[in-house]
């Protein structure tokens, strides 16, 4: 994997069954609560990081007609709030750990009762579509669609159905309050309750154990071919086989997988108990403003973990990772 000018905070990042998945699978589950292993530090919410020719650009696309909050602007890095404990950031690639042409091998999906609102918004916005919503089937596990970002990134949107696929995930998504535009165009009646990062993998067997040892949790939704892993509340990791899903296994990753945490010391010594493969050796401290270390996963997305200080420029994000609205 290349190894670009090493900007830390700019290596942060966090998809459900369009997206990580071909148009017509779903998501199920075989848990009702997820289980965590309480000795695992804290993850209050997961993150994607996305690197962009222009940024500027792509923040419009997502606060104005996506109506999500920017909760944090560093100029090259804006943090925007998907789903409660959910995070997209959006970077400027000049100063990123990725370039904006490697591979896009991602998917986030944004889970929402939804879908048809969103979808009839987004076509009349003009949004690009990769996979049309079709027809609506309340008897399958899900319904949804795949939009297309202003540089190729996918967006899924879509609900889960009641089905036996989907018994353990439903309860916990209907704990959710979900979260409706800040902002922007978009229509008040179109929330988020979650979202999912959809990853692409040559063999997800190895890399299911090691998010399972890693993570300290259970598998959640098994679809053969793609398996579902809850990190925070509202925020999955997918992981996909790659000769199966909308994207290919690549060894190049336009994105970073990160997790924000109150205890990022905490997770580096995990991370070293767990052997991972680490790409900085000690923490580091970016610009006063996050505590941070970055590893690798088995076939080589970027993993980051990051604790953000009581400094200026995080008073949005502090208290909603605190628990606040």
């Amino acid at each position: 994997m290349p190894v670009r000018p090493f900007r830390m905070w700019a290596v942060v990042v966090s998809g459900l069954a369009l997206g990580g998945c071909a148009p017509s699978e779903s998501a199920g589950e075989n848990e009702t609560q997820m289980t965590v292993d309480v000795r695992v530090p804290d993850i209050q919410a997961t993150n994607a990081f996305y690197y962009y020719r222009d940024v500027e650009a792509a923040w419009a696309f997502y606060t104005d007609v996506l109506g999500f909050e920017t909760v944090v602007d560093y100029g090259f890095a804006k943090i925007l709030r998907v789903a409660p404990e959910s995070y997209l950031t959006l970077v400027d690639a000049e100063e990123g750990m990725h370039s904006a042409d490697e591979p896009k091998s991602v998917t986030l999906a944004i889970v929402t009762e939804q879908v048809e609102g969103w979808y009839d918004y987004l076509l009349a916005a003009d949004v690009p579509m990769r996979a049309d919503l079709g027809e609506v089937d309340p008897s399958r596990p899900h319904n949804g669609f795949v939009a297309i970002d202003p540089e190729g990134y996918f967006l899924e949107f879509e609900r889960f159905n009641p089905h036996a696929e989907n018994v353990a995930l439903l309860p916990m998504l209907a704990d959710v309050v979900p979260l409706g535009p800040v902002g922007g165009v978009r229509p008040a009646r179109l929330t988020v309750q979650a979202t999912v990062l959809w990853l692409y993998y040559n063999d997800i067997a190895p890399v299911g154990r090691f998010y399972e040892d890693l993570l300290g949790v259970d598998l959640l939704v098994d679809q053969g071919w793609a398996k579902v892993y809850a990190a925070s509340r509202t925020g999955f990791v997918g992981l996909v086989d790659g000769e199966r899903g909308l994207h290919k296994a690549t060894d190049h990753k336009g994105v970073t997988v990160s997790f924000f945490t109150s205890d990022v010391a905490a997770w580096f010594a995990r991370a070293r108990e767990q052997s991972l493969i680490l790409r900085t050796q000690e923490l580091a401290e970016e610009s006063g403003r996050v505590s941070v270390f970055v590893g690798f996963d088995p076939e080589g997305y970027y993993l980051e973990w990051d604790t953000f200080l009581d400094v200026e420029g995080n008073e949005r994000l502090l208290p909603l990772l605190a628990g606040g609205r």
